[in-house]
């Protein structure tokens, strides 16, 4: 019997292990769900808002390493999946999106939510079709997954309303023939001239990313044969914050001194499957070699003077008997006291009786006179209550700053968030698809109030799906990372105060458990019965809004620009 246009793309989804697709349903999705309710092995997951459910899939992806698959129905529907799929393709996450159209007879005759869906996703998709005829099933399926898969992006297929039903004549099963991923090194010359690059070195530094975290066991004999403090990317905390006696943290404005310091100092960088973005954190005037798997990203943030194509495992174990090691051990061992140092003072304002000593009652003067709990002190609790096997998510912005600081990637702990696009309201989505991807393992998402309040909706899909995901949110009743922009180049705080709901009531009324704390006395035992609790809940905790986070290396400038915003902040409204 020869099947339609959509139980061939579903059946072809099934086969390669896709187990969920998430999105909106109606009109010309309806023939492709109600294939995918037909179809044993793979499953519907409806959301409240397309943006959700493609932030799902893209997480989803990431977690697995497989084919993450949403759809958006015509126009609007499809829309509305943009923003989730352009931050799975800056995340190298492989997603399908499955868009339905217009009637074909109707395309081109600006038809009610026509959108052109091949020039809307343009930019976005590394792959995208139309499907116009049955007898291109199951060719542009196939095409489709080996793009998204082959190419780690975004796909679109899109599949008109009355297209769905129609039968495929020539119905065989899709061939997808995906590749294993090759494993490469640079050839003996390249490696060579890497070598005597970093030999004439005596102060190294590795910058460690996402690319390395197949490569640890190699990244830390590197460190050591280099007495190299490793420089941890946010993406690079997986994999190397346990057991590691190199690690001096991130860098940038999430970062610490010790890490600043160890890059401003040192002669020889080695960038190790990273493409941190942020130009003015590198050093300058310094040797600069580069590992990295994609060929297009050697050189592209700091100029390189040895660029090495490949994986950063395989050119690591060819690269390491050719270098000499270093004698002196000072550039590691002063990097190291300095993060320590600073570790210690970030336990001490994370610990919730600071602002009753006397230092810290002197600082909450300035900073938290109403004696709220400072956000770093909610973080740190996370870490000692979570499962060392918990997946965090993480909205952009400030709960992005103290997951970074607080939250130790130990065990077999994941991390993801928007961390490439930079996008809000990518956390509790996110979370939606890890808890689908992982239902046994415990799943933490780190919300901004700002990140939840606008994708609110889909803590019914949480409801609706009984998934057990913790939402912490950090309530400062603040776009926090724009208030801090904001004050830092001298301009007074505007347009980021957040009149919020108790978001615990919001979620007891939706149906998720939810727990609201204000008092810093009471906030362990939240986190800790917040985690414990079976099935969805929401950590709704009231947290200082004035609370600053100091970039590792601070600039006159920066600060001077603060004191001026808080003298134009505190001046009566219109003189300033």
């Amino acid at each position: 019997m020869t099947r339609t246009v959509s139980q061939v793309i579903v059946d072809g989804l099934a086969d390669i292990g896709v187990g969920h697709v998430f999105g909106v349903v109606g009109d010309a999705l309806n023939p492709l769900t109600e294939a995918i309710r037909t179809t044993d092995g793979i499953e519907w997951t409806g959301f409240r808002h397309e943006e959700a459910a493609a932030f799902a899939a893209g997480a989803l992806a990431q977690l697995s390493g497989g084919l993450g698959v949403c759809m958006g129905t015509v126009g609007p529907g499809s829309v509305h999946l943009l923003n989730g799929l352009y931050d799975a393709a800056k995340s190298g996450a492989p997603v399908l999106a499955i868009c339905g159209q217009v009637p074909l007879s109707e395309m081109g005759g600006d038809y009610f939510q026509e959108v052109d869906n091949d020039l809307l996703f343009r930019d976005v998709a590394a792959y995208r079709a139309t499907v116009t005829s049955p007898d291109q099933l199951p060719r542009l399926l196939e095409a489709a997954v080996r793009a998204a898969v082959t190419r780690r992006g975004v796909a679109v297929l899109t599949v008109p309303g009355d297209l769905g039903d129609r039968e495929v004549e020539d119905d065989r099963p899709p061939r997808f023939a995906l590749p294993r991923p090759a494993v490469t090194r640079p050839d003996d010359p390249a490696l060579a001239e890497a070598a005597e690059a970093v030999t004439a070195g005596s102060r190294v530094t590795l910058l460690v990313g996402l690319g390395a975290r197949e490569a640890r066991e190699e990244v830390l004999r590197a460190a050591e044969l280099l007495a190299a403090p490793m420089v941890l990317t946010l993406k690079g905390k997986e994999g190397f914050e346990e057991d590691n006696p190199y690690e001096v943290g991130q860098t940038g404005l999430i970062g610490n001194p010790a890490a600043a310091h160890a890059l401003d100092t040192c002669d020889t960088l080695i960038m190790l499957g990273t493409d941190f973005p942020y130009r003015d954190w590198y050093p300058e005037d310094c040797r600069v070699v580069q590992i990295d798997v994609r060929e297009e990203r050697l050189g592209r943030r700091v100029p390189v003077d040895v660029g090495l194509a490949g994986d950063v495992g395989a050119t690591l174990r060819a690269l390491l008997p050719l270098l000499t090691p270093v004698g002196s051990r000072s550039h590691l061992d002063e990097a190291r006291e300095r993060f320590l140092r600073w570790q210690e003072g970030q336990a001490d304002l994370a610990d919730p009786r600071h602002d009753k000593r006397l230092l810290g009652r002197v600082r909450a003067m300035f900073d938290n006179p109403a004696e709220e709990i400072r956000p770093e002190a909610l973080a740190a609790a996370v870490d000692r209550h979570a499962a060392d096997d918990a997946v965090f998510t993480s909205d952009t912005g400030m709960a992005t700053v103290w997951l970074s600081r607080f939250v130790r990637m130990r065990g077999g702990r994941r991390l993801i968030g928007s961390y490439n696009l930079g996008s809000m309201a990518n956390a509790m989505p996110q979370a939606i698809g890890a808890q689908l991807w992982a239902p046994d393992r415990q799943v933490v998402a780190f919300c901004g109030d700002g990140g939840l309040g606008m994708l609110l909706g889909d803590l019914m899909t949480i409801r609706s799906e009984r998934l057990p995901v913790k939402l912490v949110v950090f309530d400062n009743r603040r776009l926090g990372m724009v208030k801090l922009e904001q004050e830092q180049a001298g301009l007074p705080e505007f347009g980021t105060v957040l009149d919020n709901p108790d978001f615990a009531a919001v979620a007891e009324a939706i149906g998720l458990t939810g727990i609201r704390v204000t008092e810093p006395g009471e906030l362990d035992e939240a986190v800790r019965r917040a985690l414990a609790v079976p099935g969805p809940v929401l950590l709704d905790v009231v947290t200082n809004p004035a609370e600053v986070a100091v970039p590792g290396k601070p600039t006159v400038t920066q600060g001077w620009g603060f004191a001026i915003a808080k003298i134009k902040e505190n001046l009566p409204s219109g003189t300033a």
